[in-house]
């Protein structure tokens, strides 16, 4: 008997170490580690309750699927119509002119409230979430933990921890809603957590902002965003253009993080650019061409540049403008 239990605690044992060897086993117990770390930094360094904390972190994960999600963003890696084709179909434009009738009031307030043109605002929310039916089912805390343990953008979802873990303390936003994409982004209108505390505010003066369930504050929120960044209802987003000659490629921006020099109007004229119908362009653009040497061409304005604030992709703000001008031209 006592040799059976013996031999059964040795392979108990030999189990054990094999499967503590395993990459697995590695990176969660690492995991772990860099998550006890984390909460003693959040709390001492970062003055966030130890209640808070300790809450937040109870049932926290190591997601490893986010991991290849984060390199294998759509925005990155998709041809820019196969984007656009995704994002703004036949029945998404139906749907988003149903949901402007809808809202027509709501939304005529929050445009006059903010100067932000209501076609931008469902078009945003069509694109993050399709209207509110895909706002993600994450737990906030799991994802940006597991982001911040990876080392490929660490710095930047650390502080976005550091700001939800400070929401949840000054009671700005509940723990238990907070669910949303594999970035940790939240709402009606994935608002990442800085994006919440500079931006979300309470428009129907319930006393709590609601990016969930309130769609007053969630397209408020979203026009105030854009409205404190600098967005201008004077102007529109771009146009696609065209030219007759081949383009100097030192105008053209193919990185949204290397955005090219503003065109001047013999820049135009040198490189015979004209938008769709053919008319001449006149004010101050910057050419986008998101494929490279391939693909279609865009100018755009600033107010594009305010939408790459949003998501730092050329796509993604190419793509809410032309959803945007189709409801414009509804």
């Amino acid at each position: 008997m006592k040799n059976t239990m013996s031999n059964c605690i040795k392979i108990f044992l030999l189990i054990f170490l094999i499967f503590q060897n395993t990459p697995v086993f590695a990176q969660n117990h690492n995991f772990d580690i860099w998550v006890a770390d984390f909460k003693k930094k959040a709390i001492e360094k970062e003055g966030i309750s130890s209640a808070t904390v300790n809450k937040a972190f109870l049932k926290v994960k190591f997601l490893k699927q986010l991991l290849i999600y984060d390199k294998r963003q759509p925005e990155f890696i998709e041809k820019t119509e196969t984007y656009i084709g995704k994002r703004v179909n036949k029945k998404r434009v139906l749907k988003a002119k149903s949901l402007l009738l809808e809202n027509k009031n709501l939304l005529s307030r929050i445009e006059k409230d903010f100067g932000v043109p209501k076609e931008y605002l469902v078009a945003l929310w069509g694109i993050e979430t399709s209207f509110g039916r895909h706002r993600g089912k994450v737990d906030i805390i799991s994802a940006l933990a597991t982001l911040s343990f990876d080392k490929r953008r660490s710095a930047y979802f650390s502080k976005e921890l550091i700001t939800i873990l400070r929401l949840i303390d000054k009671k700005k936003v509940k723990l238990e809603n907070l669910y949303g994409s594999w970035a940790g982004a939240h709402g009606n209108f994935q608002f990442m957590p800085s994006s919440i505390n500079n931006y979300a505010i309470d428009y129907d003066k319930d006393g709590q902002i609601d990016l969930v369930n309130s769609l007053e504050d969630s397209f408020a929120s979203a026009a105030n965003y854009l409205k404190t960044i600098g967005w201008n209802e004077k102007i529109s987003w771009g146009y696609r253009a065209i030219s007759a000659d081949k383009i100097d490629n030192s105008l053209i921006t193919i990185d949204a993080r290397k955005l090219k020099k503003t065109l001047s109007k013999n820049d135009l004229i040198n490189n015979k650019i004209s938008i769709k119908n053919n008319k001449k362009v006149k004010g101050n653009y910057k050419l986008i061409r998101p494929d490279g040497k391939d693909g279609p061409i865009f100018l755009v304005t600033t107010n594009y540049e305010k939408l790459l604030n949003w998501n730092r992709s050329l796509r993604f703000a190419i793509t809410v403008g032309l959803f945007a001008d189709l409801l414009k031209n509804a």
